[in-house]
């Protein structure tokens, strides 16, 4: 099991930008894919980008044009750029990643959007 640790959260205007960073510890494989989810008080848990290994990336529809994915020069990080953020993307940022069949979460990070 690997432990997946965010950071980058805060509070930020509407139109503005956050970085999230999202770091594992406990491995020396390189993991395949590594996504971004989001949930919103009251509401499910949504996908919100994966990039993999290899520099493949995919979004939600609701962030795409405005939200970059990437990995990061140390293996096993994955950044999350946001930018033109809206109230909308008000919610707890969750970095995971499935390794050898177990499904890893990090604690989240808190992003609020004001208006």
């Amino acid at each position: 099991q690997v432990r997946l640790v965010e950071s980058g959260g805060g509070l930020v205007q509407a139109g503005g930008s956050l970085r999230l960073s999202c770091a594992a510890f406990g491995t020396n494989f390189v993991i395949a894919a590594m996504h971004w989810y989001r949930q919103a008080p009251g509401k499910q848990r949504e996908l919100v980008a994966t990039v993999t290994s290899g520099g493949s990336t995919n979004y939600a529809d609701s962030v795409k044009g405005r939200f970059t994915v990437s990995r990061g020069p140390a293996k096993n990080t994955v950044y999350l750029q946001m930018n033109s953020l809206k109230p909308e993307d008000t919610a707890v940022y969750y970095c995971n990643a499935v390794f050898f069949g177990v499904d890893n979460w990090g604690r989240g990070t808190q992003v609020t959007v004001s208006s």
